[in-house]
């Protein structure tokens, strides 16, 4: 696959409530993750650590770009059969209706007709934005009960905000819900940067804040920074996590050879026999 620079950053922070922080995410390219852990301690937290296991494998070993949508697939497929053999252990040692979950959302370059583009898939309220040209623009779908009954014309986004069950989700790897993740595939040129983030980010701060840091942050990690911290400021109700990656450009196929160009300059200029 055609190489892709790409710069990064990534915070997490427990937040103000919370004393465990349950949000895992990984930064290893071209593979990205953040998972948002559910259950509470030993629960949430060790699901989450799961899904970052597998990617990070799948980013050590390598995957084919031909068959991005499978390959996560089959990762996701992984992380459920471990969560639930973690609560079928649990159970064995006396946990009555012992259920460890967790969201994920992930991005990694794929190749299709012959160009990267990036992969993106979600499993519950953890989300992926792309900002472009100065606009931000969430690209997953919520998987949650209040984002249902946004579609159906029963309460608006503003009600979805302040709903009482705005936490509730209707999918994540885990429990007995579905976990069956959504996939979108972006061109680069769509997307000057991803972020990716848990809920402990957009549920405390809105899509205009957002926007105005990646606007302002020029460096990926000052605005992942940024946008934790304005999430634990704006008052830290949850694990606040947020990754955010920058297409840089295309990586030549030949790398730059610095001594071969030296010595090419110094026999023009006459200086070699």
């Amino acid at each position: 696959m055609t190489g892709v620079e790409l710069h990064h950053g990534a915070a997490t922070d427990v937040g103000l409530v919370r004393e465990v922080n349950e949000d895992a995410f990984l930064v290893a390219p071209p593979v990205f993750v953040v998972a948002d852990g559910m259950g509470g301690h030993d629960r949430g937290d060790i699901a989450s650590a799961i899904v970052v296991e597998e990617f990070a494998r799948l980013a050590d070993q390598g995957y084919d770009p031909a068959r991005g949508a499978a390959v996560v697939a089959e990762i996701l497929g992984d992380c459920q059969a471990r969560i639930a053999e973690y609560d079928a252990s649990q159970r064995a040692q006396g946990a009555a209706d012992f259920h460890a979950g967790t969201t994920a959302v992930v991005a990694l370059l794929i190749e299709q007709s012959g160009e990267p583009k990036w992969l993106l898939a979600n499993l519950g309220d953890s989300r992926v934005y792309r900002y472009n040209h100065g606009a931000l623009e969430q690209v997953s779908v919520d998987h949650s009960l209040v984002q249902e009954l946004v579609e159906s014309g029963a309460i608006t986004t503003a009600d979805a905000a302040v709903h009482p069950e705005r936490h509730v989700i209707t999918r994540a790897l885990g429990g007995t819900g579905s976990a069956e993740a959504d996939y979108f595939v972006l061109p680069l040129s769509a997307a000057e940067r991803l972020v990716l983030c848990s809920d402990g980010v957009s549920g405390m701060i809105d899509d205009a804040a957002i926007q105005h840091i990646l606007g302002s942050a020029d460096d990926p990690r000052d605005a992942a920074d940024q946008m934790v911290a304005a999430a634990v400021a704006a008052g830290g109700r949850d694990n606040a996590t947020a990754v955010v990656v920058d297409v840089v450009g295309l990586v030549a196929e030949t790398p730059y050879d610095s001594e071969r160009q030296r010595v090419s300059l110094e026999e023009k200029l006459g200086a070699l026999p």
